[in-house]
């Protein structure tokens, strides 16, 4: 019973290898999927494929367009999200992709410290499961197998 996760969040920490490292550890059957992680990259890939922009907004623009294609196969093909907010960073991009999985009906897994309750009470209510740490998360997981 493999498992695909897409693992939405901030990519300014190593949540995701901690993730990965403790389901394969347990055993778990799981292919994880996230967002381009090379900061760089990310940022630079719209001039890269289609050149130079006129300004910031249209470098922004076709970025994320890229960013966006990238993202949508990814989440069609996962079976479940988890998606991380954490106290540090602002979490635009969470946000957008906890929304789609819901808007896709994909099972998800809301990673939210105490502190983030009231912000996202209402992506919270419609998560499938939310969860204050990673290990939870984990442990979410490992039932799914049990």
């Amino acid at each position: 019973m493999s498992l695909s996760i897409y693992l939405a969040g901030q990519i300014h920490d190593d949540w995701r290898e901690r993730l990965k490292q403790k389901a394969k550890n347990s055993q778990l059957d799981i292919q994880f999927h996230g967002p381009q992680e090379n900061h760089d990259l990310s940022d630079d890939i719209g001039e890269n494929i289609l050149g130079k922009q006129p300004n910031q907004q249209y470098r922004d623009d076709t970025g994320a367009s890229i960013n966006n294609f990238r993202t949508e196969i990814m989440m069609q093909k996962a079976d479940a999200v988890i998606a991380l907010f954490g106290e540090s960073y602002k979490q635009w991009n969470t946000a957008m992709d906890a929304g789609i999985a819901i808007g896709l009906n994909k099972p998800l897994i809301l990673i939210r410290p105490e502190s983030l309750i009231h912000p996202l009470k209402e992506l919270s209510n419609k998560a499938t499961v939310t969860v204050e740490t990673v290990d939870q998360a984990l442990q979410v997981l490992e039932y799914y197998y049990q």
